[in-house]
């Protein structure tokens, strides 16, 4: 008698293909970039926004993404590999978190030219997700690098605003938060997150894993599945 093959499911394969990031370089200006045709998706936020705790969640790794003591001071591009070992089909873009104060005044200005023409020339760059911490919403920055990413959003940029920290809002706070930020996002989709709880976790995976791989993905999972399994027994969780 001929056994059915077990439905995969999505979102371990999502989580487990995440699972796999690995560091891959770092850049301080765009010409120290490699040049590649892997989709690629960038994470941006303000300096306290929790994009370094975002990141080191969603892979399961502890300190994949470097969490500096002082927020603002870690300024280069970093790009994390996504997939097997030698089949590297994606890759994550950690961008410098922007607004702190005791950044100096021209490096603010540098990286904020250096992340705008990132954002606006990039040309494998496929999505991008903005955290913001809810109990602050979407600030007078945060409006700034929307207005920069707008003409790619709509030629068709994936876009997704990450509200960051839900844990720290009770649940009519998050549905207000989650309404506000929705008409401020002009056209981006908006989530609540939270590394603690895990909230939208998997939501974030699935959506990654769409991003990058394309709509009717589901119809490779099978030979996805096997490259997930066999690269994430060599990754450290």
């Amino acid at each position: 008698m001929i056994q059915d093959t077990p439905p995969i499911d999505p979102v371990k394969l999502a989580m487990g293909w995440l699972h796999t990031a690995r560091f891959l370089t770092t850049a301080a200006q765009l010409h120290h970039l490699p040049s590649y045709n892997l989709p690629e998706v960038a994470f941006v936020g303000r300096s306290n926004a929790g994009k370094s705790t975002c990141i080191n969640t969603m892979t399961q790794q502890k300190r994949l993404a470097f969490a500096s003591k002082t927020p603002g001071r870690t300024q280069h591009i970093n790009l994390f590999a996504l997939g097997r070992q030698a089949q590297t089909d994606a890759v994550l873009a950690d961008l410098p978190g922007y607004g702190y104060a005791a950044v100096p005044k021209q490096d603010k200005i540098r990286w904020q030219q250096v992340m705008a023409n990132y954002l606006m020339s990039r040309p494998n760059l496929k999505g991008i997700v903005l955290l913001c911490d809810p109990r602050h919403g979407i600030t007078e920055l945060d409006d700034i690098l929307l207005d920069i990413i707008r003409p790619r959003v709509e030629e068709g940029l994936k876009f997704l605003v990450l509200l960051t920290k839900a844990d720290k809002l009770n649940k009519s706070e998050g549905a207000k938060a989650l309404s506000i930020a929705k008409l401020q996002a002009g056209g981006g989709e908006v989530m609540l997150f939270s590394a603690l709880k895990k909230q939208g976790l998997d939501a974030v995976a699935l959506k990654l894993w769409d991003w990058t791989h394309g709509p009717g993905s589901e119809v490779n999972l099978a030979e996805a599945s096997d490259s997930v399994i066999d690269s994430d027994k060599n990754v450290e969780s």
